[in-house]
């Protein structure tokens, strides 16, 4: 399954609902450090519900780190900057889908070295960015599409809306 990397995330309720996320489509969350709230913070509780204790959470001291810890690891950095979207290209099942903190995005320095992996976006033109979990329920889903959604159900049940027996 993609993972998900978020660069030095800021805001406890984004992070919480990317964990739920995470969860319900079978993903890793992997934080880069420095992050701008505790991981107990009453945010990622409310934002994150009861899925918060089933995350397969990572915490990494800085990008550095992470890249020792992982030196095979295919990343897709997700930036404005990007020129190909994030449909243009092809996901394997062990990527990495990488999202900067929330008041400035993946770091400058990061972006240059790997610019054939970054992905995008399409917003309005004049748009800043779109709010960081939306962004990564978007991604983080198309890669799965790609993938034909592996371990994931497949098929609903409406056991509610189905006639009972006569």
């Amino acid at each position: 399954m993609p993972n998900i990397i978020l660069h030095q995330p800021e805001q406890p309720g984004n992070a919480g609902t990317i964990g739920r996320t995470c969860v319900c489509a079978g993903a890793s969350l992997h934080l880069i450090e420095p992050i701008g709230f505790h991981l107990t913070d009453r945010y990622i509780k409310r934002a994150g519900l009861d899925y918060w204790n089933r995350l397969d959470v990572h915490r990494h001291m800085n990008y550095e780190t992470f890249l020792e810890e992982h030196p095979d690891a295919r990343i897709w950095y997700v930036t404005t900057k990007a020129k190909q979207t994030y449909a243009d290209v092809t996901y394997s099942e062990d990527d990495y889908l990488m999202f900067g903190k929330e008041s400035g995005g993946i770091p400058e320095e990061i972006l240059v070295q790997h610019p054939e992996r970054c992905i995008r976006i399409p917003m309005m033109e004049g748009e800043r960015s779109l709010n960081l979990s939306n962004s990564v329920s978007i991604v983080l889903y198309e890669a799965l599409r790609q993938l034909h959604f592996p371990n994931l159900v497949r098929e609903g049940h409406l056991h509610h809306l189905e006639e009972s027996p006569s």
